[in-house]
Formats: C-alpha cells, structure tokens, sequence
C-alpha cells in the first residue's frame, strides 16, 4: 500500500506553474531557466541533465549505502523514518487525433489550404509556428476546414506537427526498453549474486544492496569526467557544441551495455567453477570468492549510465515541441519503468521456457545450480539487435 501511494503522490512534485512557465514541469523545468540568447548560459545549458543526473546519483548513493546499512544492522523502521526529515500533454497533442473522426475527409494537396494560426499569434505567446510536413499525413485531415462550427475538432498545423513530433520519437522511446531492462540487473540478480559471495571486509560485512553503490559512484565520477573533459574534446574535434550528437552518445552506452554483459556472463561462469570445485552446487552455500569479483560489471554500468541514461533524456527533451516538453521527458521514466517490467517479464519467460522436456532450467532459487552466464549471455545478444537497430533508424532520423 505504501509503494502504491508513492507512486500516485510522486506525480505531484512538481513546481508551481508560473506565468511565463506554464508548461514547464518536472525537471525541465530547470533547464527552461537558461536563456537561449545569452552565451554562457546557453553553454550551461547543454550540461544541465549531466548535472542533474549526477544530483540524482548522489542521493541513490546516500540511499544504497547509509540507509540500507542502517535497515541491515539496526532496523528497518529506523530505515524508512530517516528519509522523512530529508506536465500534462497540451490539448493539441489530444485534439490532433480529431482526424480519426475526419477519416473520410480528403485531404487537399495544397498545405496552405489547411487551418492554420498567424505567425503573430504564436511571437506573442513565444512559440514557433512549424510548417505542414508529408510524413504522417492522415493527421493532417485534423487541419482540414469543414462545414462544422464546431472548433474543438480543428486543429492548427503547428498543432499537428507537434503531434507528429511526438510519434517519429516512439520508435526510440520503444528502442530504449532493453537497455532499461540491463539497469535492472543491478538492482535483481547482481545483488542475488552477492549473497552467495564472502561479503566481508575485517569485521564488517557489505550489505549485498549497497553493490548498487558502486555503480552509483562510478556514475558520479563519469559525468563529471565527461562534462569536464570528454566534451571539450570532442567538441574541438567535431565541431559539435555537445561534442557528439545525442543518438552517437546512446549508442556508445549501448556499447558499454554489450561488454557488461559479456564480462557478467564470464564472471558467473568462473563463479559457478569454484562452486562446483568447493562441492557447494546442490547445498547453495557460499562461494569462497570475494564480492568484489563483481565490481567491473557494476563499475562499466555505471559509465555506460552516464553515457545512454542522460541522452535519453535530452534527446526526448530536445525532440519534443515548446509546448510538451513534460510529456518528452516523461518517455525516459517511462522506459524505465516499462524497462523493469520487461526485466521481471523476461526472467520468468526465460525460467519457464528453460525449464521444458526435463531441463534444470537457467535462473533457480539456487544460484550456485542455475546458468545465469547463459542468461546473461542471452542480454547480450538482445543488445546487440537493440543497437543495430539504433544504429539504422538513427541514420533515418540524421541526428
């Protein structure tokens, strides 16, 4: 119950709408305050989501590490108490869709006989009006003039344009489900690794959520590494004022995304040896192995975070019209979400299947008899058709 309340009371933390920035919501609302015609803060600007992703890191970091030692040696009521002192879419998005109802109206070949609003109209209210474009054209019939008085079934073309903006982005926003299912690794069976790992160092024993952590930090020391030093370089070599197109900065967390993999497949494969020479397969005792064995995989998750989390969400916040850029950035948390759902779907789609005409099955209860290594190895073929497909719609996209 307490998760679900959560979840509907998180959607509120939002700052107050304010005259000039009403449709600004959620975090890019920060990045709303730079202002374009100034230099200096329009180089700011371009690093805002690093920053902003790092304040996030920082307080996961804080979460994974003091509060789950605290829920693990003390109590878990303490736990929970210490962290207590501590946009909607615009009507166009919603009336573009008027077309389904206009699907018998032809459409005429001449753009400018569609509705649309004066460009004055939109200087004032600090918008861009946005020309008619072929692709998509069914939802221009939402444009079309009829002999209905009825505006609320009419839209403008810069309405609709925003619209189709929208849509051209959802095949990347479907694109980034599987390297959200890898970040929820970290958080499932990385730390069901642990617990079969001598998690001790002298006298103190590593709590097997706080391995989270290490990826914390080594997402805190990334983009700090990338922002300071990564981009001037590229930015000399390239021209481009972010160093590298945000598609390009996906694709090499991508990149990140298939290494990890296949070092996390060799990992549990070494690991099941040792517990197969120790004779602790069928017990599921512990391995004779330090829990640090699994600190390469957490520390390249981490920068292959730096690298596709934070141009995810940029390239939905850039992508996105004036007008919905909440909703642009909300496809990132909802390929996070919809990542971790996948990730739940596709481990008991793989026990189940693995597990037909006698098999032992890949992922049991017992990690020391499962094949996590085949499991993962598995990840890392989805990742490699996830980037061969990133790679081909990106150059459709030329961004």
């Amino acid at each position: 119950m307490s998760l679900l309340t959560l979840a509907v009371s998180i959607t509120g933390l939002k700052p107050p709408q304010c005259v000039d920035m009403a449709d600004s919501q959620h975090f890019d609302h920060g990045r709303d305050q730079f202002d374009d015609f100034d230099p200096k803060e329009k180089d700011h600007k371009l690093s805002f989501f690093n920053w902003w992703m790092f304040s996030i890191s920082a307080r996961t970091l804080l979460a994974n590490t003091v509060i789950v030692y605290i829920q693990d040696n003390v109590g878990w009521t303490l736990g929970y108490g210490t962290g207590c002192p501590l946009g909607a879419p615009s009507p166009g998005w919603l009336k573009s869709f008027a077309a389904l109802s206009k699907w018998n109206t032809p459409t005429p070949n001449d753009p400018k006989e569609l509705y649309e609003l004066d460009s004055e109209e939109y200087a004032t209210k600090g918008k861009f009006r946005i020309d008619s474009t072929p692709t998509l054209r069914f939802l221009n019939k939402a444009c079309v003039k009829t002999s209905s008085k009825d505006l609320r079934m009419l839209c403008s073309v810069t309405q609709v344009e925003e619209t189709k903006l929208m849509l051209r982005m959802l095949p990347i926003l479907i694109a980034t489900f599987v390297p959200s299912t890898m970040v929820a690794q970290v958080n499932t069976l990385f730390i069901k690794q642990g617990t079969t790992l001598d998690r001790g160092i002298g006298s103190i024993n590593i709590p097997p959520l706080s391995l989270a952590g290490f990826m914390t930090i080594s997402m805190l020391f990334s983009v700090v590494i990338y922002d300071r030093f990564f981009i001037p370089t590229m930015r000399r070599l390239t021209k481009n004022p972010r160093g590298n197109t945000l598609l390009q900065r996906m694709g090499i967390g991508l990149l990140f995304h298939i290494f990890i993999m296949t070092i996390s497949s060799l990992v549990e494969w070494g690991r099941l040896g040792v517990a197969k020479d120790y004779g602790v397969v069928e017990s599921g005792g512990q391995v004779p192995l330090s829990i640090f064995i699994l600190l390469p995989q957490l520390v390249l998750m981490g920068i292959a975070h730096a690298f596709l989390e934070v141009a995810k969400i940029e390239f939905f916040y850039n992508q996105s019209p004036e007008s919905m850029k909440s909703l642009g950035t909300s496809y990132s948390m909802t390929s996070q979400g919809i990542g971790n759902f996948l990730s739940s779907f596709l481990l008991w789609a793989v026990s189940r299947i693995t597990k037909k005409h006698g098999h032992q099955g890949w992922i049991l209860n017992n990690l020391n008899a499962s094949h996590l290594d085949y499991y993962y190895a598995f990840h890392c073929n989805t990742q490699l058709v996830e980037f061969r497909f990133l790679l081909g719609y990106s150059q459709v996209l030329c961004v």
